[in-house]
C-alpha cells in the first residue's frame, strides 16, 4: 500500500505552518484534519476531510545510495 502524505508548505496560511504529516490515507487524513480544526481553525466535517482526502499526494522516499563494500586492508584511495 502506499503511503500518502498532506503537506501544509503547499498551501499559503498565516501561520507559515510547514507541517507534512505522512502514512496510511485514513491515519493522515485523521490527523490533518484534526491539524487543520486545532492550528488552522477550521471546522471538522466530512467536506474539510475530502478536500483534505483529494490533496493527499503518494508519499515519494528518496533513493539512498548503497554502500559497497570496503577497500581491501592496505589499499588506498583518492577521494
Amino acid at each position: 500500500m502506499t503511503r500518502k502524505v498532506a503537506d501544509c508548505r503547499r498551501f499559503p496560511s498565516e501561520s507559515h505552518c510547514t507541517l507534512a504529516i505522512s502514512g496510511e490515507e485514513e491515519e493522515v487524513v485523521r490527523a490533518a484534519a484534526e491539524h487543520a480544526v486545532s492550528v488552522h481553525q477550521h471546522t471538522d466535517s466530512p467536506e474539510l476531510r475530502q478536500q483534505i482526502r483529494e490533496l493527499l499526494e503518494d508519499e515519494r522516499i528518496p533513493a539512498v545510495p548503497t554502500a559497497g563494500p570496503p577497500p581491501p586492508e592496505g589499499e588506498i584511495f583518492d577521494l
